[in-house]
């Protein structure tokens, strides 16, 4: 009897330990060197992909230890010469007040100063479990260059040059043999409250499928994209805006797998049902089983019975599981301690196997 399974995968962040954050601050003061800095980094990533193997993962990340953001990292290193923080800058509000902001591009031409695939390479170091890889989509950065506001840099020539960037940074991490590479595309549900109409939200599918039209089919198996209402600091900046009215244009996307912000939904049926409809025969669909903002740690049973509610909508053979984001996608953000994270992770991976192991007794009957 062929065995039941479904994958279970991570978001990508995990809270950085106090002495990463610390080490930071220290290097950016001139406190320390470089060498002594990434002698922290390494340690970090270290730690916490050992922690992830001991939650019993199969795909692993490295908790996005040494991005600045899973938003900033490709520019961060050019925030100075190329970048400038203005009143003008795209602004992302969350539910309790507090703000991240996208500086504006002041130097052309748009490039990348870091590329995800370092982020593997140094993971590969200590595991031999596979590794994925989040990177940020083409429309969320296209925010820096909104119109052409540099002498000769037109702002079609900032989208090639976007679409370049964004596609090498996807390359490059199937290189590095990346087991897939997730696009994170938080901006898709709140796009539509900054455009109730939805045209925003079309443009940005249409942007990033710009740059995923460069793959092969075969290549668009092994890429993914996250969607959720934001999660930092406790705190949601789109949760109001009904997920209905983001999952078909989101659908659109040429990408084989999806990973779909649901455990913290008021009504997950009403999701589900809604999946069902768009969904395509080579799309799977990963489930968010964890609400990683509520600092209740879900037990293996919950997890299990959202699984067991999903497969009523998705088919077995293409549902996945994940959490609804990651732990700590800004690295300051500390809100959600490291063991929380590392025991929802864990009561994810275990309610996953709980479900194969009831519909394995099903099928024996």
């Amino acid at each position: 009897m062929e065995k039941i399974s479904i994958p279970t995968e991570s978001i990508g962040s995990i809270p950085r330990p106090n002495e990463l954050l610390i080490a930071q601050r220290n290097f950016s003061q001139g406190r320390i060197t470089r060498d002594r800095l990434n002698d922290y980094c390494t340690r970090a990533i270290q730690t916490t992909i050992q922690e992830l193997e001991a939650t019993g993962s199969t795909v692993l990340t490295d908790g996005e230890q040494t991005k600045p953001s899973f938003l900033t990292y490709p520019i961060y290193a050019l925030m100075d010469e190329y970048y400038k923080f203005s009143a003008d800058c795209f602004t992302i509000k969350f539910a309790d007040g507090h703000q991240r902001l996208l500086p504006r591009l002041v130097k052309a031409p748009f490039r990348y100063a870091v590329y995800a695939h370092t982020y593997i390479d140094a993971a590969k170091q200590v595991t031999q479990i596979p590794i994925k890889q989040a990177v940020i989509t083409p429309s969320a950065l296209s925010l820096v260059y909104p119109r052409a506001t540099i002498r000769g840099y037109s702002h079609e020539q900032f989208l090639n040059d976007l679409t370049s960037e964004c596609e090498k940074d996807i390359r490059l991490c199937l290189e590095s043999d990346a087991y897939c590479v997730q696009l994170d595309f938080t901006e898709a549900r709140f796009s539509l409250k900054v455009d109730p109409s939805g045209q925003l939200l079309r443009d940005f599918v249409q942007l990033n499928n710009r740059v995923l039209d460069r793959f092969g089919f075969r290549e668009q198996h092994r890429l993914g994209v996250h969607v959720c209402p934001g999660g930092d600091q406790h705190s949601r900046h789109s949760i109001e805006v009904d997920y209905l009215e983001v999952l078909p244009s989101l659908f659109q996307l040429h990408v084989g797998n999806f990973y779909l912000q649901l455990a913290s939904e008021p009504n997950r049926e009403r999701v589900l049902s809604c999946i069902r409809d768009h969904i395509q025969p080579w799309h799977r669909v990963f489930i968010g089983v964890i609400d990683q903002i509520n600092p209740h740690v879900e037990t293996s049973e919950e997890v299990c019975e959202r699984i067991m509610e999903a497969l009523k909508y998705i088919p077995v053979e293409q549902l996945g599981t994940t959490d609804d984001c990651g732990f700590s996608p800004f690295n300051d953000d500390q809100s959600t301690s490291r063991q929380i994270a590392f025991d929802k992770i864990r009561a994810r991976v275990e309610g996953t196997r709980l479900a194969e192991e009831r519909l394995m007794l099903k099928k024996r009957r």
